[in-house]
This record gives structure tokens, C-alpha cells and sequence, in this order.
């Protein structure tokens, strides 16, 4: 196995998932496609965390850059030797995966609390609230409550499809850069390349 090549996989599956969370949290500023709620500020507050746009992707386009650069083949060695190098910088991306951990983990705890709170919406008093705060997130469970939200329309099922993509995809974000920081490790004491014609001595 490559540990190398392994990095490049997951920074290239990292850039996918990052650009597939900013653009959940970019549509959860125009519920229905309206662009009047942001204006206004009737937004979730947790949709003004930037959990997708920052989380889940500034800071894991960030290490995925770097795990897709560990394969090319102008790496500067150490001690003479280049793989030495390359080892260097497979321990070098354990940082950067870190940086992933933190930002997926910042997406995954936001979109949760966003789930669990609701959406900020007209209920049936007229009144601008959050409806289901008090709920403890049971009115996930109990889709008949949702029509208490009268503005934005399908508001609810909104929120609640988005802040759950954006937790599905910060968890896979989390394993992803998890995963690196186990194959960086290895790779960096064991070798970069697990050939027999690699020589590992610095």
C-alpha cells in the first residue's frame, strides 16, 4: 500500500465533500429560494455560524490540498535521500489533517445544535421564534408538529434536509481526516511506500 497515494485519495474525496457542504450552507440563506429571510434576519442563528462555508470547508479544503500534493514526485529529500523527505511530509500532513478534524467537528456540533433548536419562523400567533426550541429536538420525530411554522413556507423541511446533509457530510469529513492522521503516521515511520525496491534509510 501507498501511503502516499492514499493521502492524494482522501484529499481528493475531502475537496468533493468541502465544496458540497459550502453549497448546503449557502442554501440555507434563501429558504425557497428567496433571498428576503437573510435580508431581514429571519435565519436560524446557527446558519450564521458558517458551520459549512468554514467548517466543513475552508478548513478541510485546506489539508486537502495538501494530502493530494504528498504524490507528486518532486518531493526534496533529506539526508540525501528523498523519500526521507517524503516521510517528512507525510508527518507534515498529521498536522494538516488536524486542522480538518477541527473544522469537520465545528460542522458536524453546529449542524447538530441547528437541528436540535429549529428554525426561526412565523408561528401561528403571528410571532417571529423559534417554534421547536423548547422540543429537544422530539419534533424531528413528529413531522404533524411542523405546520406550526407558517413563514418561510416548507421552512422546517428546509432546515432540517440541510443541517442534516451538512452533519452527514462533516462526519464523513471527520473519518476522512481521522483516517489520514492514522496513514500519516505510518507512513512516516514505516516508509512512504510500502515496495521493496524503496529504500527507508535516511
Amino acid at each position: 500500500m501507498c501511503y502516499g497515494k492514499c493521502a492524494r485519495c482522501i484529499g481528493h474525496s475531502l475537496v468533493c465533500l468541502a465544496i458540497l457542504c459550502i453549497v448546503a450552507n449557502i442554501l440555507l440563506y434563501f429558504p425557497n429560494g428567496e433571498t428576503k429571510y437573510a435580508s431581514e434576519d429571519h435565519l436560524s442563528r446557527f446558519v450564521w455560524f458558517f458551520s459549512g462555508i468554514a467548517g466543513g470547508g475552508v478548513l478541510i479544503l485546506l489539508p486537502a490540498f495538501v494530502f493530494i500534493g504528498l504524490e507528486e514526485e518532486d518531493c526534496c529529500g533529506c539526508c540525501g535521500h528523498q523519500n526521507c523527505g517524503k516521510r517528512c511530509a507525510l508527518l507534515s500532513s498529521v498536522l494538516a489533517a488536524l486542522i480538518g478534524i477541527a473544522g469537520s467537528g465545528y460542522c458536524v456540533i453546529v449542524a447538530a445544535l441547528g437541528l436540535a433548536e429549529g428554525p426561526l419562523c412565523r408561528d401561528l400567533f403571528n410571532q417571529w421564534n423559534y417554534t421547536f426550541a423548547n422540543t429537544e429536538g422530539q419534533y424531528l420525530l413528529d413531522t404533524s408538529t411542523w405546520s406550526q411554522c407558517k413563514e418561510p413556507k416548507h421552512i422546517v423541511e428546509w432546515n432540517v434536509t440541510l443541517f442534516s446533509i451538512l452533519l452527514a457530510l462533516g462526519g464523513i469529513e471527520f473519518v476522512l481526516c481521522l483516517i489520514q492522521v492514522i496513514n500519516g503516521v505510518l507512513g512516516g515511520i514505516c516508509g512512504y511506500c510500502c515496495s521493496r525496491q524503496q529504500q527507508y534509510d535516511c
